[in-house]
Parts: C-alpha cells; sequence; structure tokens
C-alpha cells in the first residue's frame, strides 16, 4: 500500500505560504478570523448539497458543508467583519476539482454588497497570482451572447430546446434552473476567458441565501456572483439576505423540494433563523475554494496534486 503523500513538497510548501498569505491580507484588512464548529445539529437543506452525516452520543450530528450559519450568528452578535479558513464536507462530490473533505475560505464585510465583495476577492486573488486579469458579466449577457435568449424570462420549452440541441442528454424536467446550470456548465463555462471572471444578477429562482431586488433595467435578480478563475468555478458569494422570515420560507421550500424529489429530509438550522430576527447587520459573504486557488497557483489539473493526502 502506498503511504505517501498524494501532493509533493513542493505543493504541500505552496499550501503553507497560501494560508499565510490569507491571513496577512485579512489582518491588513482588520477582518478578524474566527472559528467556528466542524459538527452541528443543523444540516444544509440546499437540494443540491448533501451533508455528511455522524452520531455523536447517539445522537444525529451533520459535517458543516461551509461555516455560513455559525459565521451569520457571529455577525448578530457584533463581531464585525469576519473570515474562516478551514474544512468542509460535502457528500457524493468527488472528482478532478472536488473533494468530499475540502478547504474553504469565507468572509463577511459589514456594510458592503457584492461588487464590493467581488472588487476585494479580487485583489486577493492578485495577491497570490500577481496580474491576474479581471472582466464582470452578468448571467443575463452570457445568455443573450451565447444562445440569444434571456434567462430571466425564456419559457422552459425555449430552455429545454437550446439544451437538446447542445448537449447529448436524456432527462425531463420542468425546472427551468435545471436547463439554466446545463447550459451554463455544458456550453458557458468551457468558454469563459482566462483570468478570474465574475459573473453576477443571476434569476432570483437561483438566490440561495442572498438578497432579491430590482436591477438598474427593474428585473428582479439574485444579488449574487460566481467567480471562474481560467475557467475553474473558484467562489461563490452573496449580498445577504438578512430577513428572518424570508430565510425561514427558503428552509422550508427547499425542505419541500426534497421531499418531493426523494432526497433525505434534514433538520434546518433554526438558531440561524433566530439570529436573523435578532438582527444581522447588512453585509456581503462570499466562499471561495482554497484548494481550487491552489491549483492555480501550482499550476495542476486534480485536486489530489495539492491534497497532501
Amino acid at each position: 500500500m502506498n503511504w505517501q503523500p498524494s501532493a509533493d513538497m513542493q505543493a504541500i510548501k505552496a499550501r503553507a505560504s497560501l494560508y499565510q498569505a490569507v491571513r496577512a491580507f485579512f489582518l491588513a484588512r482588520d477582518v478578524l478570523e474566527v472559528d467556528v464548529p466542524l459538527l452541528g445539529v443543523a444540516a444544509t437543506v440546499d437540494p443540491f448539497i448533501e451533508s455528511l452525516t455522524t452520531h455523536v452520543c447517539g445522537e444525529p450530528h451533520y459535517l458543516q458543508t461551509s461555516p455560513e450559519f455559525f459565521l451569520k450568528r457571529l455577525l448578530a452578535a457584533g463581531s464585525g467583519s469576519i473570515y474562516s479558513l478551514g474544512r468542509a464536507f460535502r457528500d457524493g462530490e468527488r472528482g478532478a476539482r472536488h473533494r468530499p473533505e475540502f478547504t474553504l475560505l469565507e468572509w463577511y464585510r459589514i456594510g458592503w454588497d457584492e461588487h464590493q465583495l467581488m472588487d476585494e476577492l479580487a485583489l486577493l486573488v492578485d495577491h497570490v497570482l500577481p496580474d491576474t486579469i479581471v472582466s464582470k458579466v452578468t448571467y443575463r449577457d452570457l445568455f443573450l451572447t451565447h444562445f440569444s435568449l434571456d434567462p430571466h424570462t425564456a419559457s422552459i420549452d425555449t430552455l429545454k430546446r437550446c439544451a437538446l440541441e447542445a448537449i447529448d442528454i436524456s432527462l425531463d424536467d420542468d425546472n427551468p434552473t435545471t436547463w439554466l446550470d446545463l447550459l451554463m456548465a455544458h456550453c458557458i463555462e468551457p468558454h469563459l476567458p482566462k483570468g478570474l471572471v465574475f459573473i453576477y444578477d443571476y434569476p432570483k429562482a437561483q438566490a440561495a441565501l442572498a438578497k432579491v431586488s430590482a436591477d438598474h433595467s427593474g428585473r428582479l435578480v439574485a444579488r449574487r456572483f460566481e467567480a471562474y478563475l481560467n475557467g475553474v468555478e473558484l467562489a461563490n458569494g452573496y449580498f445577504e439576505l438578512t430577513d428572518h422570515k424570508e430565510q425561514l420560507e427558503r428552509f422550508r421550500s427547499d425542505s419541500e423540494y426534497r421531499s418531493s424529489h426523494q432526497l433525505p429530509v434534514l433538520p434546518y438550522d433554526r438558531l440561524l433563523v433566530s439570529a436573523l430576527e435578532a438582527g444581522m447587520p447588512v453585509c456581503a459573504g462570499v466562499a471561495m475554494g482554497i484548494d481550487r486557488l491552489l491549483m492555480a497557483v501550482h499550476a495542476v489539473a486534480h485536486i489530489d496534486e495539492v491534497m497532501t493526502f
């Protein structure tokens, strides 16, 4: 049996250097590093993310898919701008860019919106990868460019037809998000330009935990963004939802979706709802895959090459 580390010593040292660079970046900006649990009694109920379950003293617990809910409780408690650098866990994710256990950098900026946070993320990437080209584009403009359709208004039949013409797939689904995600993954992402690309103003149905508000043309959009580095998804950020009633409704809606699609129905985080009710400040937050950033720094194609074991 091979007992050797997955990564070579150069990659192991590059990881240590990256951690130091991240911490120096936030220290200079007065953003506090905080420690949060990896185990919780609540799970994510996002239909497209699966939690890993374990038992502690006979009770079910969940390895956290991100530190988000704990961090938001800290924000509501008056922490100010904060970040966490540590492990996260997601079941069913294994491939060249995925591991069920991975390293996540997540941070929140009090009083900022998603565009200010995009600018800071670009500064952080430039801090470790100097001279990275940065560009921004709306979700709508990408679909207009590639398919001449508006993703906010296109009918389900139009989306299905477009996807089935472009992708060799057999699928019947009446959720527009399913088809938009397929078109994004198979037809748009492979053609994104080199450098750091921000995609923002997503359809409101894809809001997740972001606020929904009108854009410059009056169209309701999800105030979120995704960042791609050289065509690889790197980060996902939100102008954060702060309304506890809306948060509870989204949790319940996700749970209903899980139930109707024969997915495990897991306990959502009621303490987060209570924290939002107590009052979480206006803020923007983003989660970045550190292993993927390290892949770019170390110029490798497989995540195993930057994972110590």
